[in-house]
Order: structure tokens, then C-alpha cells, then sequence
């Protein structure tokens, strides 16, 4: 597996197990706790599913390029729209780049270009 997209999919499948196994640790640098039944669910199922769901894909289409390339530009579309939505977040709210939400917006931006970069 190429180095960069193995990166990646170490990252995501990070991501996907903490929110898993402790879902208040992924909300924690923005400031939100969940605090009910319904709301650990959710962080297990986008963060938790989606994360090691999206390390799975990027493992198993390893051994065929054209999956392999399409699997990449679609993760790494996915990252630049998080980091989209960021930055039409900071032209309404332009204090939330100082924290956390800057934070994760240059490291999209950086795994994106990491998974073009692994094509």
C-alpha cells in the first residue's frame, strides 16, 4: 500500500475507533458533550462508522488501480468539503478558525492533498 493513502487510512481508522469507543473524545476540542443515549450514537455512527468505514475502503481497494484511484478521489473529496464547510463557517463565524475548527480545517486540507498525492 502507498505510504500516503496508508497514512490516511491509519487517520480515519483512528478517528472511527475513538468515536466508538468514547464518543465524548471526538465533540471534546469543540466545546460539546454528548450527553445522551442519542447523541453517542450519532458520534458512533458518522465519526465511529464512517472513519473506520473509509480506512476499510482505502485497505481493500489497494490491489486494483482503478478502485484504488476512484477511492481516493473520493476521500479526498469528502475531506476538502469538510474543510469547505469550515471555511463558509468562519465567513459567518471568522473567531471559530482560532480553535479547534482551524485546527481540523488545515489538517483536511493536508490529508486531502496527501490522498491526491497517493493516486
Amino acid at each position: 500500500m502507498n505510504a500516503a493513502a496508508l497514512v490516511v487510512a491509519i487517520g480515519f481508522a483512528a478517528m472511527g475507533l475513538a468515536a466508538l469507543v468514547r464518543p465524548a473524545f471526538i465533540w471534546a476540542p469543540f466545546g460539546v458533550a454528548p450527553t445522551t443515549p442519542e447523541s453517542r450514537s450519532e458520534v458512533r455512527a458518522v465519526y465511529g462508522g464512517f472513519g473506520l468505514a473509509i480506512a476499510a475502503l482505502l485497505v481493500l481497494t489497494d490491489g486494483s488501480d482503478t478502485l484504488r484511484d476512484g477511492a481516493l478521489v473520493a476521500v479526498a473529496v469528502s475531506l476538502f468539503g469538510m474543510a469547505a464547510g469550515r471555511l463558509v463557517s468562519a465567513l459567518v463565524e471568522p473567531r471559530t478558525l482560532l480553535r479547534s475548527p482551524g485546527f481540523f480545517l488545515v489538517l483536511e486540507v493536508g490529508l486531502a492533498a496527501l490522498t491526491l498525492a497517493a493516486r
